[in-house]
């Protein structure tokens, strides 16, 4: 038993975990026999080595590290070292020891188990609404001045407000809506609403009413750090016989109420008809100056414009008088150049036909002087050879005649002077052989 327990002390102590040698058993065995009957059962130690079934030191460490680490685990579970808020919350850390508070909205936050305690509040709007005060038969009614118990939906909005000092440092209670809230709207309410009638709250001083619960729970609410806001004013329940009572009441008041308005409605039409009238007469009158005064402007206008048209007119008449007197003289020059050019052709013309003329007498004299020439050179060769004429009328008559039968002339002529007349021919024959000769003269004269 000492062996074992010296091995778990040097096993927690970390030292070697080295077998224990021969000698080492020996005395273990002598020890064990000393102690007593109680020990005889291990009489046979020195073939059982105990050592092998107690854990080694690194195993011992192992198992000491595992169980810290599980220890340190389940505290983080239960009390987790980081707290994290959600959107639309507030939380503030509070130090036990130096009692100081820290805010934060976002993010996480280290909070020391022991050290530190966390509170987080919603910052979202939320609405408070009395369900005692709701209905008439209810347990806790609203009284009138005149004592009369009535029902009232009422809706209060409100959210915390971190720039409080409440908030600040950490004195709001756990169930805001319960143990502020609820408090302030009842010792509020209760008294604003004793001190009109049931008719002023059902029907004309409902918006008075709304305004002033307002503006002093506002003022009450902000001293423990909660925003108002709004409050709203809903059903107001009446009891069943008062509210008959009410609602015929109320129906008279409507009545009365609607003649009045269809009296005022009807005199205000009159006054429509009046000023229609009236705004219709002083749009025509403003018609007809804004006509006048146009017709006025149109005539000076168009004054002022006549002072520039008429020179341009002046201008356009000296314009048309310089074009018509340009186009004048250009049809003066066109006319004189045109004659010109005519008398130029005339007498080119008539140059041209004396030219013509004279070539044409020239070459009819000189014709004529030609035959004359031809005419005495063949008069001058037939005068010579006198049966020449026989000849080149045969000759003439050759292709067209190929017999000819006449008697021969008694003087001895040609043959054919029966047939071309006889003696009349030979007369003008002669006639013209004097006259060729008489030609002929006064051109070989020439």
């Amino acid at each position: 038993m000492k062996f074992a327990w010296n091995r778990i002390v040097q096993a927690l102590r970390g030292r070697s975990a080295a077998e224990p040698s021969v000698a080492d058993a020996d005395a273990l065995h002598d020890q064990a026999l000393a102690a007593g009957p109680a020990l005889e059962a291990h009489q046979d130690s020195r073939s059982i080595r105990w050592s092998y079934l107690l854990p080694t030191a690194r195993t011992v460490r192992w198992m000491v590290a595992g169980t810290a680490v599980a220890v340190a685990a389940v505290a983080v579970v239960r009390n987790p070292p980081v707290r994290h808020l959600d959107q639309g919350e507030l939380g503030l850390r509070m130090n036990q020891f130096t009692g100081s508070v820290t805010q934060w909205r976002d993010g996480g936050v280290w909070v020391l188990p022991g050290v530190h305690s966390v509170r987080v509040f919603s910052l979202r709007d939320q609405s408070y609404r009395p369900e005692a005060m709701r209905q008439a038969s209810g347990s806790a009614p609203l009284q009138s001045v005149e004592g009369l118990s009535f029902g009232l939906d009422l809706s209060v909005r409100y959210a915390l407000d971190p720039s409080s000092a409440a908030v600040k440092t950490g004195n709001l209670p756990d169930d805001v809506d319960a143990d502020i809230v609820s408090p302030a709207v009842q010792g509020l309410v209760y008294k604003v609403f004793a001190r009109y009638t049931v008719r002023e709250i059902f029907s004309s001083k409902r918006a008075e009413i709304a305004q002033i619960i307002e503006t002093e729970l506002r003022t009450r609410l902000a001293a423990d750090g909660v925003l108002l806001r709004s409050v709203q004013i809903g059903k107001v329940d009446l009891p069943a016989e008062y509210r008959r009572g009410m609602d015929s009441l109320l129906a008279e008041e409507l009545a009365s109420e609607k003649m009045r308005y269809t009296l005022e409605l009807k005199d205000k039409r009159v006054k429509e008809t009046e000023l229609d009238a009236s705004a219709e007469k002083v749009r025509r009158e403003v018609a007809a100056e804004a006509a006048a005064r146009e017709q006025v402007i149109a005539a000076r206008a168009q004054e002022e414009a006549m002072k520039h048209v008429l020179p341009f007119k002046q201008r356009q008449i000296e314009q048309r008088q310089l074009e018509a007197e340009a186009e004048r003289v250009a049809r003066v020059k066109a006319a004189e150049g045109n004659a010109q050019a005519r008398r130029i052709e005339a007498t080119g013309e008539a140059d041209a036909r004396q030219k013509l003329a004279e070539a044409e007498a020239y070459r009819m004299d000189r014709i004529g002087k030609v035959n004359a020439e031809q005419m005495a050179r063949e008069g001058a060769l037939v005068t010579r050879h006198p049966l020449l004429i026989q000849k080149t009328l045969a000759d003439k008559l050759s292709d067209k005649i190929q017999v000819i039968i006449a008697p021969p002339p008694a003087n001895g002529d040609f043959i054919g002077a029966a047939l071309l007349g006889g003696s009349r021919n030979a007369q003008a024959a002669a006639t013209q052989t004097g006259a060729d000769d008489a030609s002929m003269t006064p051109s070989t004269e020439q």
